[in-house]
């Protein structure tokens, strides 16, 4: 996706929203047009940013489900944000937002650049069936590619759909264990029949959880951020569970994070050198900058 088509991405959606609501009936083409962008992306906007909807398509023509005309709520329009990738980029979701959103008068003031989105290569119909798999609670089979090779998955009970970084994961426990599949490496799915119970635990913990690994068993990292890097720590949370655990008289901070597995750290951590530093757990600091020796010297 091209920065052009990041450009008042709230806005076009919010409008869409706005039209949807009113019961026009959209031609993608005419959104297309209308809004400066590609005829993919409005496609994309309708089946994809806007699947949790019940869209209506007849002669080309999508429209909203008479039943909900009329009844886009602020909770759809936050469920939106988070679906379209610009949740929390705003002050608040307030009644005057919105109506801003929909004020063609405000979109030259602002801009919003969102992180580009996986194409999911035309997999709209296994996403619905992945969908209503979750709200109806039936176990689904599937192959799953991996690196090492393909591994058949049987009576995973799907939880959600998690759209993490712009890319899309479903969450499911398998046996005992809840795990995230990208979504794009799922292949030759089969939802069954039978239904299960919602684990309440395993719901507890994706409305806890704000990073896609799932393991439960966390690791607390300690870091130390300088002055020069601390405002991008306050600003917003940079890293899984992060906790401003102190502010120092330098003005720099010292941080804590909970995480599944070292990798979800280390990359961050390299990303801010040498502006941070692990304080704990002990050896991984060093660990981290032996491998960092080991690179540098076969380079």
């Amino acid at each position: 996706m091209t920065t052009e088509s990041h450009d008042r991405l709230a806005f076009r959606l919010g409008q869409i929203l706005f039209k949807l609501n009113q019961g026009e009936k959209l031609v993608p083409e005419a959104l297309a047009l209308e809004f400066g962008v590609t005829l993919r992306t409005v496609q994309r906007d309708l089946n994809e940013r806007f699947a949790y909807l019940p869209l209506e398509k007849v002669d080309g023509r999508y429209t909203l489900e008479p039943s909900y005309l009329g009844k886009i709520s602020l909770r759809d329009v936050a469920h939106f944000a988070s679906l379209a990738g610009v949740k929390g980029l705003f002050p608040s979701m307030s009644d005057d937002f919105l109506r801003d959103i929909f004020d063609s008068r405000i979109q030259s003031a602002l801009q919003v650049i969102a992180p580009n989105y996986e194409d999911l290569g035309g997999r709209t119909l296994s996403f619905k069936q992945l969908e209503q798999a979750i709200l109806s609670h039936h176990p689904v089979t599937f192959q799953y590619h991996k690196p090492e090779g393909t591994k058949t998955y049987e009576d995973a009970h799907p939880y959600k759909l998690v759209n993490h970084g712009g890319v899309w994961y479903l969450a499911a426990k398998d046996g005992d264990r809840l795990k995230a599949f990208s979504f794009s490496k799922i292949d030759r799915l089969l939802v069954s029949d039978d239904t299960f119970t919602l684990d309440p635990e395993v719901s507890k913990t994706l409305a806890n959880e704000d990073d896609i690994w799932l393991n439960p068993e966390k690791i607390e990292v300690v870091l130390k951020i300088t002055r020069e890097t601390a405002s991008y720590f306050k600003r917003r949370k940079l890293i899984a569970n992060q906790v401003i655990e102190k502010e120092l008289e330098d003005g720099g901070l010292i941080v804590s994070c909970k995480v599944a597995h070292q990798n979800q750290i280390l990359p961050i951590v390299r990303y801010w050198l040498p502006n941070i530093r692990i304080i704990s757990p002990e050896g991984l600091q060093s660990e981290m900058e032996t491998e960092l020796n080991a690179y540098l010297a076969n380079g």
